[in-house]
């Protein structure tokens, strides 16, 4: 069922945006060599506390999870699209690392992620970042009111397609801001003029995943999911609302 959000809801969601894009930013700029993902995970803690802001990841359990998540981060090194945990491991010169945030501030509930290099990375590791992220920006174009979802996955296929790399499968974004996940389903890939009607007052959380090699997944016994082929993956999101006047980026 859809959760239409009010010019209020959008208010608030703003609001919880701003905490999150702001704690973001901070943490990728602490993010770098010899920095332990359990290190960026307390600095988040810490980070969301000031704002009396809580981290939804923390304590949730996602339908078919075995547990709930004890972490306010997921922190997804090299072939790891998402999910990583943010243990003992120690960034290295040269890896990539998503790191996603949900935030939830007086009930108002964003979704954002973001892929950083560390050091120097390769060639490859960078144009994988950057397609990625430019995928995710031609879907948020694609957010207006009587446009379709498939508009949406859309642009994010035609725009990795043209680079050599490859969609993830079996992975998506979604509807978010009373809970972290909602209605409906926003895929990664799709066909113009097809899927449901956009409407003003949706907020969705789009996010494509990317890899660089084999679109195939495995499931990790952490729960993870990484490349089947060990190929490394990029990993963006904002939460983005449909408005009278265009896409709003809440997370931005």
């Amino acid at each position: 069922m859809l959760k239409i959000k009010t010019k209020e809801d959008i208010e608030g969601l703003r609001v919880s945006g701003g905490i999150l894009s702001a704690t973001l930013s901070k943490i990728a700029s602490f993010a770098g060599v010899g920095t332990k993902l359990s290190e960026i995970d307390q600095y988040a803690r810490e980070l969301l506390k000031r704002e009396n802001a809580h981290p939804v990841f923390l304590g949730y359990r996602p339908e078919g999870a075995r547990k709930a998540y004890q972490a306010a981060i997921c922190a997804s090194v090299n072939d790891t699209i998402v999910h990583g945990f943010p243990g003992k491991y120690t960034l290295k010169d040269g890896d990539i690392v998503s790191i996603d945030i949900g935030v939830d501030y007086a009930g108002y509930i964003t979704d954002s992620a973001t892929t950083i290099g560390i050091g120097k990375i390769s060639k490859q590791a960078a144009d994988l970042v950057a397609i990625t992220k430019k995928s995710l920006e031609a879907a948020i174009g694609e957010c207006l009111p009587g446009k379709r979802l498939g508009d949406i996955g859309n642009a994010v296929e035609s725009c990795v397609g043209k680079s050599g790399f490859s969609v993830v499968e079996g992975l998506t974004g979604h509807g978010v801001g009373f809970e972290l996940h909602e209605d409906p389903t926003v895929y990664n890939y799709g066909k113009k003029g097809t899927g449901m009607k956009l409407v003003e007052g949706l907020v969705i959380a789009i996010e494509p995943m990317v890899s660089a090699g084999s679109p195939e997944i495995a499931q990790m016994p952490d729960e993870s999911y990484v490349t089947r082929d060990g190929s490394l993956s990029a990993h963006f999101e904002h939460t983005v609302a449909l408005t009278e006047n265009g896409p709003e980026v809440l997370t931005l």
